[in-house]
């Protein structure tokens, strides 16, 4: 079965694409925490953090590479934060590896 981001490249389900190059894309979030919140996500399907083996180096450099990229692209100048959730007790409601992008606004520490 395929995730909910294999289907938004496959373009089965219509949103409209932030950023994208050959190993990642970016959506903006449906559900914002934050005026800006985008997802960014490896087009190669890798469960979580907990999944990712050695093989998967590159493109885990690359995320992290990309994530102050697409904060330019979304204007964040003054500073944004990179969250992955791992696991359900973490939050997380996709099992696809995604890194989320929030900023727009002070955001508080620690999260709730």
């Amino acid at each position: 079965m395929k995730t909910l981001f294999e289907k938004i490249l496959a373009k089965e389900i219509p949103s409209k694409l932030v950023y994208e190059d050959e190993f990642c894309a970016a959506i903006n979030d449906i559900n914002p925490q934050a005026p800006v919140h985008v997802l960014l996500f490896p087009k190669k399907v890798i469960a979580r953090m907990d999944a990712a083996t050695a093989d998967d180096l590159e493109i885990l450099g690359h995320l992290m590479l990309t994530v102050p990229k697409v904060a330019a692209l979304c204007g964040l100048k003054d500073g944004y934060r990179a969250v992955i959730n791992n696991g359900l007790a973490a939050g997380e409601t996709i099992p696809h590896l995604h890194i989320h992008i929030l900023g727009g606004r002070p955001l508080v520490w620690p999260p709730c």
